[in-house]
């Protein structure tokens, strides 16, 4: 599993208690006991003060003068940062959540590709073709082809030239790692391939056009892959942009 940011003791604490929040320990609006929570993690006062401020940040929490810390209403949660999308994940995300955030890809990722067929440069491209060799090799390796996988979107944001775009690579990192993971060892890989090489070959003939075809198509095949992974009937509820 990969942890937050902070190392050590630090980012093991941090991951402790967003655990406890995204798995429904620690529910909206419960009070957390921070002297009983400091004995039961092991660690010094200072090292829990200071994971809850990476909490509080992050929107999870929230600690008053006399009235103690609590957990936040989900709405005050910053849903798009990266370690969110990911503890998410790791708690086991629910059917609107996969829905929104596929949503979000559908707005977002077919203008990425459009726009990174117009502005790609040579480099760019060498770093897209590396990034799809890489998925190529990686047949059967969940971390591996989650890894390719992560870094052919990363390469497409970066070949945008928007430097606003370039810093959703967390957010959307998160939101890739987090997919794959649940399909990857189910579906498989290897038929990724092709949505990923159709996408290259427009942005590399810079077709803004078909590329965002490309890129919808891609999408369309992700949320299938995702809703035969889930297994129920009817798929994920809520209906995705097709």
């Amino acid at each position: 599993m990969a942890f937050y940011g902070g190392r050590g003791l630090h980012g093991q604490t941090v991951e402790a208690v967003a655990n406890m929040i995204f798995t429904g320990e620690f529910q909206e609006g419960d009070g957390i006991d921070v002297a009983g929570l400091q004995k039961r993690l092991g660690v010094s006062s200072t090292a829990l003060r200071e994971a809850l401020k990476v909490l509080t940040a992050k929107g999870l929490i929230l600690a008053r003068p006399k009235r103690g810390t609590f957990v936040r209403p989900r709405s005050d949660w910053n849903l798009l940062d990266g370690d969110v999308i990911r503890w998410k994940f790791a708690a086991g995300p629910d059917d609107a959540f996969l829905r929104d955030l596929h949503e979000i890809r559908s707005i977002i990722e077919p203008s990425v590709a459009g726009l990174a067929a117009f502005r790609r440069d040579t480099v760019q491209l060498i770093a897209l073709e590396r990034a799809l060799q890489r998925m190529d090799r990686a047949r059967g390796d969940v971390a591996e082809a989650t890894a390719a996988d992560v870094e052919f979107h990363r390469a497409l944001l970066v070949a945008t030239g928007n430097e606003l775009l370039i810093r959703m690579d967390v957010m959307m990192g998160a939101v890739l790692a987090g997919r794959d993971a649940l399909v990857h060892g189910v579906v498989g890989g290897a038929d990724a391939i092709p949505s990923h090489r159709a996408v290259l070959e427009a942005v590399r003939a810079g077709d803004g056009g078909t590329a965002e075809e490309a890129m919808r198509a891609l999408l369309l095949r992700a949320w299938r892959d995702l809703h035969r992974v889930r297994g129920e009937p009817g798929g994920i509820r809520g209906r995705a942009q097709e």
